[in-house]
This record gives C-alpha cells, sequence and structure tokens, in this order.
C-alpha cells in the first residue's frame, strides 16, 4: 500500500514511534491510512459543524478496515468576506486549499482522501487536489443551511445584501433590515440557494465523486450524518478496487457536469472551478463547449436566487440530484457509462431515480427555458469570452444596448450606486478586478443585489473582468477575457461608449470606430494594470505569488504549471 512508505521495514523505525505517539496500535498502523480532510473552522456557518460530520466519516472508515487520520485546510467565507479587502482572498484560497491537501498527502504517505468541504472554493480545491494526487478518493459536503423565513416569505444571505439596496433606495428602514438580517440564515451549512457552494456540491456529485444526496441532503438532517458514515464506509472499497478521481472525472463525466450546471442553472463560477478541475487533470476543456451543451439541455430547475425560484431543500424534496441526472439521461443529455464512486456506472446509480415534484424539476416537454442556465459571450469586448446567468433573468431573449458608466475597481462602483449616480439605461463598467488586476477576482455581490434591491437589475447592465456570487442575477456579465489588466479591451473603454450585449446570439461588443480603439490601445500602460494588484498584495503577501502565477479566467483562473515559468 502507499502508505508502506511510512511504515514499513528496519528504516522506518522512528516513523512508526512517531505513530505509536498518536496512540495508534500496531493493528492500526497496519492498516490503510486514510486522511480525513476537514475544513472546520468556526468563522463560516457552512462548516460550523464539520467536527461531526468527520466523526461519523471515521466511523464508516473503521467500520470497513481503514485508519483514519484527520487534518484541516482553510475555508473563507464569501459571505463576511465580501466588499471589503478580504474578497481578494476568496478564489485565492482555492488553490491554498489544493496545495496544502498536497502537501499533506504526499508528506505523509496517505493511501485514500475523503474530503469534507461545504462552501464556495473548498469544494473545488478539495477536488483539484483530488484530481492532483489521484489517491482513491470521495467527497463529502457540509450540505445546504434551510432558508428562514420573514414577513411570510422563504429569505436567505442575499435577501440581505438586496436589502440593503432596498434601504439606501429609501424603501425600508434600517430597523427592517435589522430584522430581516436576525432571522435568513437560520442554520450551520451553506447558503440555502443554487450559490456556488451548492453548485459545486451538486457538480461533485454529477462528476461521480460523491455519494447520491451530497448535493441536496440539508446540513441539519440526521441523513446528512448517514452520508457521511456511508462515504467513510466507501471509501475503502475504492482503495481496494483501486478506483482513483482520474478513473471516474473523465472528459465525458465533465461533459456531464456542463448538462447539469444548464439543467439547474448553477452558479457563474462553476465556469472557474469546472476548467480549472479539468486542468489538474489533463482534461482539455473549450468555453465554447459549453454553449454547444447549453443549446440542447433545457433548464429544467429554476432555483434561487431566480426570481420565485426553489430552494436546494426543495429540490432534494423532489428527487435531488439523482432525478435530474435521470431526466436528461432518459433523454440521451447525458453519457450514463461514467463511472462513480458508488463503484457502479453513472447510469446504474440513477436507474430507479424518480420525479417526485413536477413544479420543482420540470419535465423536458416543458422546461423553464429551452437553453441552459448560463451562456458564455463572445465579441470584441471579450474575445476569449465572458458569462451570465441567464437563468436567473425573468426574459432571456434580450438584446440591450446602453451608455457605459467605467470604474476602475469595486468600490468607487459601490459607491456610485449607493448615491443614485446609476440609472436605467446604463451599462456599469468594473474593471481591474480580474485574477491578476484584483487580485483574485473579487465577487461584485454587493453591487448587483443593491441594484437589485433598488429595482434596476433589470434595466441596468453590469460588466466585468471580475466575478460575480452564485447569489447575484441580473444583467450582470463577469469573468471578461482578456482581463484590462492584461490590456484586454474592457481596459479601453470610455464613460459614454455604446455597448451592446445580445443575449440571443451569444455577443458582447464594444461600438466605436476602430480607428478610436487603436489609438486608445496605443496608450495602454501596462504598469498601470498591475498597479493595484501590487498595493493589495504588500511587500511580501500571498496574492503577490498569485497574481503572478494565476492564469485568466477563460482558463479556470488556475496556476499555470511551473515549467512554463
Amino acid at each position: 500500500m502507499n502508505s508502506d512508505v511510512v511504515k514499513k521495514g528496519v528504516d522506518r523505525a522512528p516513523h512508526r514511534s512517531l505513530f505509536r505517539a498518536l496512540g495508534l496500535t500496531e493493528r492500526e498502523i497496519n492498516k490503510p491510512l486514510v486522511g480525513i480532510v476537514n475544513s472546520y473552522t468556526e468563522l463560516v456557518p457552512g462548516h460550523m459543524h464539520l467536527r461531526q460530520l468527520a466523526e461519523a466519516v471515521k466511523a464508516g472508515v473503521r467500520e470497513n478496515g481503514g485508519t483514519p487520520l484527520e487534518f484541516s485546510t482553510i475555508a473563507v467565507c464569501d459571505g463576511i468576506a465580501m466588499g471589503h479587502i478580504g474578497m481578494h482572498y476568496s478564489l485565492a484560497s482555492r488553490e491554498l486549499i489544493a496545495d496544502s491537501v498536497e502537501i499533506m498527502a504526499k508528506a505523509h504517505g496517505l493511501d485514500a482522501l475523503v474530503f469534507i468541504p461545504s462552501c464556495d472554493k473548498v469544494v473545488p480545491g478539495m477536488l483539484m487536489a483530488a484530481m492532483r494526487l489521484n489517491l482513491p478518493s470521495i467527497v463529502v459536503t457540509g450540505g445546504p443551511m434551510l432558508p428562514g423565513r420573514f414577513e411570510g416569505q422563504d429569505v436567505h444571505l442575499i435577501s440581505v445584501f438586496e436589502g440593503v439596496g432596498k434601504v439606501h433606495s429609501g424603501q425600508e428602514s434600517e430597523a427592517w433590515l435589522r430584522s430581516l438580517e436576525e432571522k435568513a440564515c437560520p442554520t450551520c451549512g451553506s447558503c440555502a440557494g443554487m450559490f456556488t457552494a451548492n453548485s459545486m456540491g451538486c457538480l461533485a456529485e454529477v462528476l461521480g465523486m460523491a455519494l447520491p444526496g451530497n448535493g441536496t441532503i440539508p446540513a441539519v438532517y440526521s441523513e446528512r450524518l448517514v452520508l457521511a458514515k456511508e462515504t467513510g464506509y466507501q471509501v475503502m472499497n475504492l482503495w481496494r478496487d483501486d478506483l482513483k478521481p482520474r478513473d471516474i472525472v473523465t472528459k465525458e463525466s465533465i461533459f456531464n457536469g456542463i448538462a447539469v450546471d444548464m439543467a439547474l442553472g448553477c452558479s457563474t463560477n462553476t465556469i472557474l472551478h469546472l476548467p480549472a478541475i479539468a486542468f489538474e487533470g489533463e482534461i482539455e476543456f473549450d468555453l465554447a463547449d459549453i454553449n454547444a451543451i447549453s443549446d440542447k439541455t433545457p433548464q429544467i430547475c429554476k432555483l434561487s436566487p431566480a426570481v420565485n425560484g426553489h430552494f436546494l431543500v426543495d429540490l432534494n424534496e423532489a428527487g435531488g440530484i439523482s432525478a435530474v441526472l435521470k431526466t436528461l439521461l432518459d433523454a440521451g443529455l447525458i453519457d450514463g457509462s461514467v463511472q462513480t464512486v458508488s463503484g457502479c456506472t453513472l447510469a446504474e446509480r440513477v436507474a430507479q431515480a424518480k420525479v417526485k415534484n413536477p413544479n420543482v424539476i420540470r419535465p423536458l416537454t416543458d422546461p423553464y427555458s429551452p437553453r441552459g442556465g448560463l451562456s458564455i459571450l463572445f465579441g470584441n469586448l471579450a474575445p476569449d469570452g465572458a458569462v451570465i446567468k441567464v437563468g436567473a433573468l425573468a426574459k432571456q431573449d434580450i438584446v440591450f444596448e446602453g451608455k457605459a458608466k467605467v470604474f476602475d475597481g469595486e468600490d468607487a462602483a459601490a459607491d456610485a450606486i449607493r448615491n443614485g449616480e446609476i440609472i436605467a439605461g446604463d451599462v456599469v463598467i468594473i474593471r481591474y478586478e480580474g485574477p491578476r488586476g484584483g487580485p483574485g477576482m473579487r465577487e461584485m455581490l454587493g453591487p448587483t443585489s443593491t441594484l437589485a434591491g433598488m429595482g434596476l437589475d433589470a434595466s441596468v447592465a453590469l460588466l466585468t473582468d471580475g466575478r460575480f456570487s452564485g447569489g447575484s442575477r441580473g444583467l450582470s456579465v463577469g469573468h471578461i477575457a482578456p482581463e484590462a489588466a492584461l490590456g484586454g479591451e474592457i481596459a479601453f473603454v470610455e464613460n459614454g461608449d455604446l455597448i451592446r450585449i445580445d443575449l440571443i446570439n451569444r455577443t458582447i461588443d464594444w461600438l466605436i470606430p476602430e480607428e478610436e480603439k487603436s489609438k486608445r490601445r496605443k496608450a495602454f500602460n501596462p504598469e498601470k494594470g498591475l498597479q493595484k494588484a501590487y498595493e493589495v498584495a504588500g511587500r511580501t503577501g500571498y496574492l503577490g505569488r498569485y497574481a503572478k502565477f494565476v492564469q485568466s479566467a477563460n482558463k479556470g483562473a488556475a496556476f499555470r504549471i511551473a515549467r512554463e515559468g
């Protein structure tokens, strides 16, 4: 076994002595050593309960013949990090998580891994580590939060963000907002809608790396503890069968992930994380494939933050991800031959799944939209692509033209929105927020939610080389590539320039004469592009190293490989 490198032979007597110092018996040392990768922290509601899940996982490992050994990773709460310097660190934490798992697994000769993530960047960070290490591995996430209740309505974290906009526009009082904030997040778990954390929890299940129910069983249900025990038990079967992540996550299963992403209307951040996971597994990923899959995959679920959207608990009661997979499989829209951590194919795993509520999981004959919930836009403003969550829009056949109001960073734009400087018909452009120029590609949930709270989410477009929260909605186009800091076209847009967004043809264009564009390009100063990144990072901080190695959004904002420099 892999752990023989740290426990077999005369030369490993010192190593065994240290294992005995941990309180391990001879029997435990001789069994497969299973790393339990726990992202528990008291700072993040989605992770506050993971100690209990870890104990359940360890019970399952022991029951099936393994020795579980727990270690931790960091975890950032995007909601708490939002709107200040902390958001520079959120996406950047994904790479640190993957790296830290690699270090622990390699340094200690582990045989297999059970990953226990919950929130936004932790799920993809751990999946990236699984693909990189290619040890027998399985995932169990913390599960979704339940929605709160306020004034007779279901509410959640995004309700509070949008409530801020209502206060700034004079629609509601600060006392009303205080009452809302006290009710919006009533339990542990990842925020209640199809935001980034739950999107990735569902896609971990779709990719075959988690057991059925992982994406939707609420965090507070005892069923989640049972799932954790079964996950720990199953990792030992994976070890015995030598079934590894790269046997499970293939190009076909990535395409399945995109198809379910389209059917559910997941977070735009999945378009960063799926390419990064594929990159770790040396799987080719082309953004153009997303539109091709979207064209043939109807959106059959409408989940919050979409207007009047359902919650993850509703999807769970309707049959969960298995029912969605079965619906798509029966129509030939996904590949059922791919392998899963269940030890069987995807088709075998979902054979008995049923839709229990067609109002939540619609039939393909009556979808919310004939095309998927995300679109990749191309055009002269985004030659390498941009993304929009069309599934969260009330209408998807929009052609929008407006004059640009340009801001070099989120903070100035947020101030302008709160001060009433943005009006219907405007195209707000927030630039120098990309992976390198940000650095860290901050989420723009504050600006988008404030616009929504003011009732401007359908009449104002917001474009950025940064990204959006899974909770954002409206005419919000992110991941514009190339980014401003690298001399992308978004760097040269000026106030008053005409911008055209065509969601029918999936284009995004900057409508000024070519000679004027050329003149502006010649005046570009590369030092300006990275000035903010260096200021934010400081002399020795992690973000400076991050900015040096991170790739563009269209490549998942993953680090370039070391031999490329």
